[in-house]
């Protein structure tokens, strides 16, 4: 994240937000499974295996596969485009979260979880440094680098840029209280609005990378 400039820093911080929003719809539409935290889907997983069954265990596992789908599809799309990278594959992320509102409004709440969670999965392809890919949907990393930050407080070594990663922890967490938020009120058509969320993420992406070339 600190490796980032400030506009992709910028770009980050708001598709974390994203990702949050959307993680909270799918969780909350579908008996409490995610669509972007594949940490918490293993262990829902091995648990089920155990507690409840291998039919139980294999909810969160297709929507692991689906994830890793959708980081596949995500990176044929990155890969395809070069230095367009950002606003292709926002581009398919847009498309593949207006295909689950689609099918949320038709009430498809299985075709609508493997939409997001394809769309989580491909988001992950989006901020890229030195090609290492900048993590979007699972911030356990960011949560390590802050408490390592406040660790070198302590000790007087400094923070070590603790700031964006918080930043961007606070993003997804303020993005799945939204998206709870606008849930508990008005059902799965609060979808589209992250449809535009991401649209508009999209021009940002095409900016940065028509002004900087990509990276």
């Amino acid at each position: 994240m600190n490796a980032l400039d400030p506009p992709r820093q910028a770009l980050a911080t708001a598709l974390a937000a994203l990702a949050g929003y959307v993680d909270a719809v799918g969780f909350l539409s579908a008996d409490r499974y995610f669509v972007s935290f594949m940490s918490g889907n293993s262990t829902r997983m091995a648990t089920d295996l155990i507690a409840e069954g291998p039919r139980k265990a294999m909810v969160p596992a297709l929507l692991i596969l689906g994830f890793v789908l959708g980081v596949a599809m995500g990176n044929v799309v990155a890969h395809k485009a070069g230095r367009w990278r950002k606003p292709a594959v926002l581009s398919f992320v847009t498309a593949l979260l207006a295909l689950a509102a689609l099918l949320a409004l038709s009430q498809y709440l299985e075709a609508m979880m493997a939409m997001l969670v394809f769309a989580m999965g491909a988001l992950n392809n989006t901020m890229q440094r030195n090609e290492t890919p900048v993590a979007l949907t699972y911030l356990t990393g960011a949560l390590v680098r802050i408490g390592q930050g406040l660790g070198g407080m302590l000790t007087g070594r400094g923070a070590n840029g603790i700031a964006g990663f918080f930043a961007l922890w606070l993003a997804l967490a303020g993005g799945a209280a939204l998206g709870a938020t606008m849930f508990l009120r008005v059902g799965a058509a609060c979808l589209p609005l992250a449809v535009l969320a991401a649209a508009l993420l999209s021009l940002a992406g095409w900016r940065i990378a028509r002004v900087n070339h990509g990276s």
